[in-house]
């Protein structure tokens, strides 16, 4: 599927930009996120919408230094740019803390992107200093390929780019791909007693990845908390010779998303097998349980974001299930 166009905008409402208030995030402020997340999405189109407590959610998360690490810009009561950065709380070789932000389409083209971004990377030192102060410290951002106005930014405040991050669909119904499970695997889906083996698995599976260090035990109860949260959906995969937990899918599906398009996504977004049961067909199997479950279950869509980490490319595992490139991201980084 080729990505479609980040649409234009016109001219934008000339700001005093002296007269703004910038300030951290609060919890009081999920409703004026929500509003500026969703006008920002009609424009740069990542295909995330929000209600105010799906921003409540991203403004409560557990390891999310509010006073630090955000910075909220306001016209009045009206949120129009905003920055986050996000620190890892456990770092090997490189500490490395995204930031993400933005700005209200019709208050653009007036500096304030670059303003914010300066303010994110700043923020990304001073958690960097009290958390991982003996490391390198690399500053990644990611957005929409085809945002040049981001990406321009980013060039700006010497940023270059190191990954790019594919969105790929599928349309389940028939085009789900058949996959047995191979000998002595089963499938259980995710309970309250399974709970601390999907957080296991996932962490050995993840090690691999960039970063390459464990999930701490509050992010993923503050992950598993979220409301779009679908134990119904989600799924371990056990070895009945040993009994051991060998892999899992975990599923969330957005309301906001749903009212916003009319489609019924549900999103794939932790998926691993243990690295001694790979290349044996069970990832295959597990997600393509999954998509069956999902249809079952009447969703429309299923939807996985695909890291360019030397592990997955769209041509791999999830093109052989059946998902395509809705549109791609790149990443950029600074490293300091």
């Amino acid at each position: 599927m080729t990505p479609t166009p980040v649409p234009a905008y016109g001219l934008p409402v000339l700001l005093d930009l002296a007269s703004l208030t910038r300030r951290p995030i609060a919890p009081k402020d999920a409703a004026a996120l929500s509003e500026l997340l969703n006008a920002i999405e009609a424009v740069d189109v990542f295909g995330e919408y929000y209600s105010a407590d799906d921003a409540a959610e991203q403004i409560n998360a557990p390891l999310l230094d509010l006073e630090r690490g955000t910075v909220g810009v306001f016209d009045g009561d009206r949120m129009v740019g905003y920055s986050s950065a996000a620190h890892m709380p456990r770092a090997e070789g490189v500490h490395r803390v995204v930031v993400s932000g933005g700005v209200r389409p019709d208050c653009r083209r007036q500096g304030l992107g670059a303003e914010l971004l300066r303010a994110g990377i700043a923020s990304a030192r001073t958690l960097h200093a009290i958390h991982h102060p003996d490391l390198p410290l690399a500053v990644d951002v990611l957005n929409n390929a085809l945002n040049e106005g981001a990406l321009a930014c980013y060039r700006g405040a010497g940023m270059t780019p190191f990954r790019s991050v594919w969105q790929m669909q599928h349309p389940l119904g028939a085009a789900v791909v058949g996959a047995p499970l191979p000998e002595g695997l089963v499938v259980e889906g995710y309970s309250a007693d399974n709970d601390a083996e999907f957080f296991e698995v996932g962490n050995e599976a993840y090690l691999e990845r960039r970063g390459g260090v464990p999930m701490p035990l509050e992010q993923w109860r503050g992950y598993i908390a979220w409301q779009a949260f679908r134990p119904d959906l989600s799924f371990l995969l056990r070895d009945t010779r040993g009994g051991e937990a060998v892999g899992m899918v975990l599923a969330f599906s957005w309301d906001a998303d749903t009212r916003a398009t009319g489609v019924r996504d549900v999103q794939l977004q932790r998926i691993g097998v243990r690295p001694a049961y790979r290349r044996r067909g069970a990832a295959s199997a597990l997600i393509g349980h999954t998509l069956r479950a999902a249809e079952a279950r009447g969703l429309d869509r299923a939807s996985v974001e695909v890291d360019d980490d030397g592990l997955s490319r769209p041509g791999g595992l999830f093109g052989r299930a059946g998902f395509s490139v809705a549109r791609t991201e790149v990443g950029y980084t600074l490293s300091t």
